[in-house]
């Protein structure tokens, strides 16, 4: 079975908290990620928005993209405003051959919000989850319509973040909106991730390889601080620097057949926590417990054109 390791540049700059960034430049970031063993960087708002432009840089840096967030608004805004936003969206990642856009949803979350603590999170009813869900469904079969598939990214503090609430979102939308599964918000979020695996493979396309430092997690109180809170105390971190077991996780992605990309994406301090050194860990946490459940890791970046 045959795995990619990618990173976020979330790492090294941080959209919601830009006191958490590094000033660092893309071509920098880049440079970081490929000489700690990544092939692959998600698109972060230092990336151009021109193929022309980016391709080249990908190319000096040998580096794949392999993602990028959308925020996305189907909550509370219909199918036409989101196909028009995600439009050159779509045909930039066409352009690099992204396998996917990462989903997130933003309407009614909270997530970018500090004033706003985490029990106040957004709530569906069953039949708005299901709504919800079918509205998905069904802007995910346009996108691939169009060329490119999105992989839906559950989030703490927004409208899917408990274990439950995902097991709804799967249970009313179809196959037309794959799933991003990510182990550090799903944890977070007081979900097992193994079950959710097992629950879900079949629409698993897309994997966030986040760790969680427990003991932050389980300090917070929730109905004072807020995601963005927990963040800047440090409830992310890279594999093989928190408290999840990333080789039972990884096996059990194995067991059921699963090849793509494993995406580190672990928002912290970058003083507290240099990228590079972040990066490095994380590559050599994966590359063990890739081994170990049999994955062999591609070494290829840029694609040969």
């Amino acid at each position: 079975m045959k795995a990619k390791l990618g990173m976020s540049p979330i790492a090294w700059w941080n959209d919601d908290l830009p006191e958490l960034s590094d000033d660092v430049s893309l071509e920098e970031c880049l440079r970081q990620s490929r000489s700690a063993g990544f092939t692959g960087m998600e698109k972060g708002r230092r990336f151009p928005d021109d193929p022309d432009i980016m391709l080249p840089i990908l190319k000096a840096a040998d580096v794949t993209l392999c993602g990028g967030w959308f925020s996305g608004t189907l909550v509370n805004e219909d199918l036409a405003t989101n196909q028009q936003r995600i439009a050159p969206m779509i045909e930039l990642f066409k352009a690099v051959d992204a396998p996917c856009i990462v989903y997130g949803e933003v309407g009614r979350s909270i997530q970018g919000d500090r004033s706003k603590p985490l029990a106040t999170k957004p709530k569906l009813s069953d039949d708005e989850m299901k709504a919800y869900a079918r509205k998905l469904t069904q802007f995910g079969e346009w996108c691939a319509d169009q060329g490119m598939p999105l992989s839906y990214h559950h989030h703490m503090a927004a409208v899917v973040e408990t274990e439950p609430e995902l097991d709804a979102f799967m249970r009313f939308s179809g196959p037309g909106i794959p799933l991003l599964l990510d182990a550090g918000h799903l944890a977070f979020a007081g979900g097992d991730v193994l079950r959710a695996i097992d629950n879900h493979h079949t629409r698993i396309s897309h994997v966030h390889v986040k760790d969680i430092r427990r003991a932050v997690v389980d300090g917070l109180d929730r109905t004072k601080q807020s995601f963005l809170d927990a963040v800047a105390l440090g409830a992310f971190t890279v594999p093989g620097d928190g408290s999840l077991d990333f080789a039972a996780i990884v096996k059990k992605l194995a067991d059921y057949g699963y090849e793509g990309w494993f995406v580190v994406e672990a928002e912290q301090d970058p003083k507290a926590n240099p990228p590079l050194r972040m990066a490095q860990v994380g590559h050599q946490e994966l590359m063990r417990v890739m081994t170990l459940a049999g994955y062999t890791v591609e070494t290829q970046g840029f694609p040969n054109r």
